[in-house]
């Protein structure tokens, strides 16, 4: 198994892209750490199932949008399961479509914080572990609105997932020299809860319907993105945003 012997955290893991991604670094070998926001019945299922495998797991309920909760996430991670070598920060959202002209500055911040600044301050606390080891993965969620500006009403998703995207690429020349890889993923239609409630099944239908490979991604087809990243067969990518849409970036 690729991972087998590795440990991972990724953020967000009781359902959707998080959960796919928890259960594949499962099943490559891996033991795992997931955070959660709002089920911990889902989170401690997807704990259970990994278990199931033969590996280790761990359920953490926290709100990374703050530094002291996430450093102490990572250290009751590593306390759980033991050093990690891979994390995932997943956790994200669109939180409400808005227009610009409309837009209150607290959602925009409240998007910030949510995409953009739990992503640094969980990676932070993953280079204070990684970098005096000498090693390590991160894999970040980005998104395609980064590059196509999203959907109607979610400028303030899309900018905070481009700078996700940016904050990447800086991260990987920051600390590809101390033996630290960073890459992303940027999904375009996936299955998932997310656009249960912010889109429509005729706009969902139509995406699908001009997209090379004629349907809606699914979890699994991120999650295997984000293995393959942690994995040795990576090992020569660095500050790369992986597009996983099925090919609808190309129109």
């Amino acid at each position: 198994m690729e991972l087998q012997g590795k440990r991972a955290l990724v953020t967000g893991g009781a359902s959707g892209i998080g959960k796919a991604t928890s259960l594949a670094l499962a099943q490559a070998g891996a033991d795992v750490a997931l955070t959660y926001w709002s089920s911990s019945a889902e989170a401690e299922e997807v704990a259970a199932q990994i278990r199931a495998l033969g590996r280790q797991a761990h359920a953490i309920r926290a709100d990374l949008t703050d530094a002291v909760v996430a450093e102490r996430v990572y250290a009751e991670a590593e306390g759980a399961i033991g050093p990690i070598d891979t994390l995932f920060a997943n956790i994200g959202g669109l939180i409400q479509r808005c227009r610009v002209v409309e837009m209150p500055l607290a959602l925009w911040n409240d998007a910030m914080n949510l995409n953009l600044t739990s992503t640094f301050l969980i990676c932070q606390a993953a280079l204070k572990r990684m970098e005096p080891r000498g090693a390590g993965t991160i894999v970040t969620m980005s998104s395609l609105a980064a590059f196509d500006g999203g959907g109607p009403g979610s400028a303030h998703y899309a900018s905070s997932k481009a700078a996700v995207a940016t904050f990447t690429r800086a991260l990987a020349k920051e600390v590809g020299p101390l033996g630290i890889r960073v890459n992303g993923v940027a999904p375009g239609l996936i299955a998932t809860r997310f656009h249960d409630v912010f889109n429509t099944p005729a706009n969902r239908q139509a995406i699908a319907e001009r997209t090379p490979a004629r349907r809606e991604g699914q979890p699994e087809d991120v999650a295997n993105v984000v293995v393959f990243l942690a994995s040795g067969k990576a090992a020569f990518l660095g500050g790369e945003i992986i597009q996983v849409n099925g090919g609808l970036a190309l129109y």
